[in-house]
């Protein structure tokens, strides 16, 4: 079943503060992922531990123009599959 995007962003912020090793207590999809201190390789470990929780695969490439959580979330909902 596919998540809502509150739960998207709520999964994003507990996996980034398990990677990051801090904690983010206001993260909103426009937080810019960057400035929360997470950089390329913190991205794809955050994106790898959402693939396994989901189940889903997201091709390395699109993640090239990801700069805010919303991006992040919006690729994570097209590629969860449709409900039905």
């Amino acid at each position: 079943m596919a998540m809502s995007r509150a739960d998207l962003l709520s999964m994003f912020q507990k996996t980034a503060t398990e990677i990051a090793e801090k904690e983010f207590k206001s993260i909103s999809e426009t937080t810019i992922i960057s400035e929360l201190g997470i950089d390329s390789l913190g991205m794809l470990e955050i994106v790898g531990a959402m693939e396994r929780q989901l189940k889903i695969q997201i091709p390395d490439e699109s993640l090239a123009g990801i700069q805010t959580v919303k991006d992040l979330i919006e690729l994570v909902e097209k590629r969860q599959s449709p409900v039905g």
